[in-house]
């Protein structure tokens, strides 16, 4: 230690017992006190003899450990425990602390880059698996190798020396300094590297972190999905409807709910995305025919009694034909009603079979199975459609025989403007006709011939004729459409 912190002397220090209990000069012998006695009165105390030298010795000896327990606290003013022997080893030291240091800092960027670069390419892989995702997470894998060795020969230089110890050469603390740049440097450049991939991986990791901003928001529209259709279900059993079949469509929901609950930790982020999104329609669906089956009831109710009228009348109507029939027979040949003599028995059968299903579809309806219901009223239907036509058919083959008989000439001058417009259009532009559409038009005009001729008799075919003057006309028709797609193509 240093005199000057109030220590003692480092002669004291090393000295030992023996040499300092040895007075440096010979003492001379103690004179005999030759003051005169005096009586046995008392008086002013005399000062105490000083302590001879040997005495002064051993006080030293018992005062050392006090002056060194006060004398520790300056050595260790200075804020440090580390003994400093200057020179070109202290000077090492330092720059070799200072490279430790840096190095510490170079471990802690990269350790905290590769950290962040973690977590985005988990987040990629949470919801890509693309190729170009794929092959990030193995970039980022071979990136992790290069960090490891990185940090090992980082640690490996830490380790390799002590630069507390007090005997710490220069030359080992030179070998440190270099060894701890090299690490620093090396760090640096592989955190470089993780920049450099980071910056890469900004398309997918935005195309990512998109649908995972989307995930949370399309997992609550689910949950709300779900309680509005459960909402929707209890207002309908409310009103006295069972709504047994949308029950188990959203009792089916129930896992979808337990996997979205579970998240896409477990599940994945897009396939979490996707059912969410499906078990919110599907919810939806369920609320929006929940809501409207109120509604639904009241329509199946209000067709079954309209369509138990309407057979009803069907009924009615179907008595008349055979009135119908007997008249065509009375007047006109038998090729004019021949195909019309099995209508009163088919309506009456096609009538029984609707009132069957009409009947059926009242008990679907009763048990709250609207499907069948609905199915079963629309097979109803169908069957009173080809009954009604079937019974007008009877009525409106005699009416259109009657005007015939009376006014043929009338079905004859429509076909023939018929023809007449067509080969107008034909010839537009042209000073010969197409071949193509020439020839049709030509056979309209001999068939309408044929028809006319044969209205000339005792007992003319109108429905023959009629027949034919409808079949001239949709000829016509086509010839028309034809050259109008030519003509529309070629401009």
């Amino acid at each position: 230690m240093n005199s000057t912190q109030g220590g003692p002397r480092e002669s004291d220090v090393t000295a030992t017992p023996a040499a300092r209990a040895t007075p440096a000069t010979p003492r001379r012998p103690h004179a005999p006190d030759r003051r005169p006695r005096t009586s046995a009165r008392p008086g002013p105390p005399r000062p105490a003899p000083a302590p001879s030298a040997a005495a002064r010795d051993a006080l030293t000896l018992l005062a050392l450990p006090l002056l060194a327990a006060l004398a520790l606290p300056a050595a260790f003013a200075g804020g440090g425990t580390r003994r400093w022997f200057g020179g070109r080893a202290d000077s090492q030291r330092a720059e070799a602390q200072a490279a430790k240091d840096a190095a510490a800092a170079a471990f802690y960027e990269l350790d905290t880059a590769q950290r962040d670069l973690r977590i985005s390419v988990e987040t990629i892989t949470a919801v890509d698996d693309s190729p170009a995702a794929r092959r990030a997470v193995a970039d980022f894998e071979a990136l992790g190798r290069r960090v490891d060795e990185a940090s090992g020969r980082y640690i490996t230089a830490v380790d390799a020396q002590d630069l507390d110890r007090d005997d710490l050469e220069a030359s080992a603390a030179a070998r440190a300094r270099t060894d701890l740049v090299a690490a620093k440097d090396e760090l640096a450049n592989v955190k470089r590297e993780l920049d450099r991939f980071a910056a890469g991986l900004e398309p997918l990791l935005g195309k990512a972190e998109t649908q995972l901003a989307r995930l949370a928001p399309a997992v609550e529209r689910a949950r709300q999905a779900l309680l509005a259709a459960s909402n929707a279900l209890d207002a309908v059993r409310a009103s006295g409807l069972a709504a047994d079949d949308l029950a188990a469509r959203l009792a089916a929901l129930s896992p979808e709910l337990t996997k979205l609950n579970q998240g896409a930790g477990q599940h994945g982020a897009q396939p979490t995305l996707e059912r969410a999104e499906r078990v919110a329609r599907e919810a939806a669906a369920i609320a929006a025919e929940a809501g409207r089956l109120p509604e639904r009831a009241a329509e199946i109710d209000h067709r079954l009694v309209s369509l138990r009228t309407r057979a009803q009348a069907l009924t009615t109507r179907a008595g008349q034909v055979e009135p119908v029939l007997s008249e065509l027979r009375r007047r006109f040949t038998a090729a004019c009603w021949q195909d019309l003599q099995e209508v009163p028995r088919q309506a009456a059968d096609t009538v029984r079979q609707a009132e069957l299903k009409l009947k059926d579809a009242r008990a679907a309806r009763d048990a709250q199975r609207w499907p069948d219901a609905t199915a079963l009223l629309a097979t109803a239907r169908a069957l009173l459609n080809t009954t009604d036509e079937a019974v007008s058919a009877a009525g409106d083959r005699l009416a259109r025989l009657n005007a015939v008989q009376k006014d043929p000439q009338g079905e004859i001058e429509k076909t023939r403007f018929a023809i007449r417009d067509a080969q107008r259009l034909a010839m537009t532009g042209r000073t010969t006709p197409d071949p193509r559409h020439a020839r049709p038009l030509d056979e309209a005009v001999a068939r309408l011939e044929r028809a006319v001729e044969g209205l000339t008799g005792r007992h003319p075919d109108y429905w023959h004729f009629l027949t034919e003057t409808e079949a001239v006309r949709s000829a016509v028709a086509r010839v028309v459409a034809r050259i109008r797609e030519e003509r529309g193509a070629g401009h």
